[in-house]
């Protein structure tokens, strides 16, 4: 064997077999990142990474809004899957712990083996806040909102509440695997129904703002940036497919906002 132009010598090619695993556990990988909210160069960057460092020459990823197919290659063999992505969301623990392994597989010449450990271990990790807490930490934080607005300690109450029995509602709804657009007008509406109380019964100087802030546990932060990063970085397809979920999640909101306001009659 000759020496690349890197000065580098080739890497010896890997039986069909080897190259089979490596492409699953690349795909894994990849799937993962993107599920959890991984922007789109950040997804080909960490699987090129992780499959390289398993002994292949070279990686042709392609992402979409809804899955991801790669081409694995080595020596005279190659190996092309698709693997589909059928639910998305926000961890970045998730993707921050198999960028970290990517790196790993070629500091700490990782086997296969231990990388298929590694990724089994981030696939089954807890959330790392316990529910109640993140219920009454979004309370707070959007009662917080609220009093930046310029609301009351009743109104800062009331939206407390509100949010946070908003949020419950959305991890009951979450657990049970329904529609993520269905959801969040849902949340909007449980939301809605307990803001409105303010109004109705006159709480506050401006009861009104509970019904603005009430809903901020909903506002899709996270996928809207990543649609913003991925149009920047050139990715038009994935960019304005998570620019268009956002857009959707926000009229969802006002939809579930709208129908708690017309039965509360507020």
């Amino acid at each position: 064997m000759t020496e690349t132009q890197t000065g580098q010598p080739p890497k010896p090619a890997l039986p069909y077999a080897e190259l089979r695993d490596v492409i699953d556990l690349s795909l894994w990988a990849g799937q993962m990142l993107l599920q959890h909210g991984a922007r789109t160069q950040r997804v080909e960057e960490t699987v090129h990474h992780l499959g390289t460092g398993l002994g292949c020459d070279w990686l042709d990823i392609l992402v979409s809004p809804n899955g991801i197919v790669l081409t694995t290659s080595s020596g005279q063999e190659f190996r092309t899957k698709i693997r589909r992505v059928k639910r998305m969301g926000v961890n970045m623990s998730v993707a921050a712990e198999i960028n970290a392994l990517s790196r790993r597989v070629t500091a700490e010449a990782l086997d296969r083996h231990q990388v298929r450990a590694e990724l089994a271990r981030i696939d089954q990790m807890p959330l790392p806040y316990n529910r109640w807490l993140v219920v009454g930490m979004v309370g707070l934080a959007c009662a917080a909102l609220s009093r930046l607005f310029g609301a009351d300690w009743a109104i800062f109450g009331a939206t407390f509440g509100a949010s946070a029995a908003a949020m419950w509602v959305r991890q009951e709804l979450d657990r049970r695997f329904f529609n993520p657009f269905l959801v969040t007008a849902a949340t909007a509406f449980a939301a809605g129904i307990l803001a409105s109380l303010p109004t109705l019964f006159s709480w506050g100087a401006q009861p009104q703002l509970a019904l603005a802030a009430s809903v901020l546990l909903l506002v899709p932060g996270a996928p809207l940036i990543t649609a913003a990063q991925d149009l920047l970085e050139g990715h038009l397809v994935t960019g304005l497919a998570r620019g268009l979920a956002g857009s959707l999640v926000s009229l969802a909101i006002a939809l579930g906002l709208l129908l708690a306001m017309w039965l509360m009659g507020v």
